[in-house]
């Protein structure tokens, strides 16, 4: 049971662009490659639950995931973070604006969202 995040962005072409093409630098459990090109994106799971029901198992699980997008600068932060927005509103629903910060070891900037996304079991 998960999200189809990965293949909502790989299938958006502007989030591609953004993200490396066919080598799309968008990561599971929030872990990115260490020494990777930017901008780049991850993406975890932070919470969820079966859609549960008296009499019938459930059919549907809702699941919260997060989204965080990385670049050298703020305007390419916000541009991939615009992209991921883009591409996944048509399938979920974006329920939070975390916010924007710079990390001050990496100096990269981060933007940062939630998503509620009911998947079909």
């Amino acid at each position: 049971m998960s999200a189809p995040i990965f293949e909502v962005v790989r299938a958006h072409a502007p989030s591609r662009a953004l993200l490396g093409g066919a080598s799309l630098r968008f990561s599971l459990f929030g872990v990115s490659v260490q020494g990777g090109a930017l901008p780049y994106a991850v993406w975890q799971t932070v919470g969820g639950a079966p859609e549960n029901y008296l009499g019938d198992l459930p059919d549907v699980d809702s699941m919260e995931l997060q989204v965080d997008a990385y670049a050298d600068d703020p305007i390419t932060v916000r541009a991939v973070g615009h992209a991921l927005r883009d591409a996944i509103e048509p399938h979920a629903y974006i329920t939070a604006w975390i916010g924007e910060s710079q990390d001050p070891t990496t100096k990269r900037w981060r933007f940062t969202f939630r998503v509620d996304w009911i998947v079909q079991r």
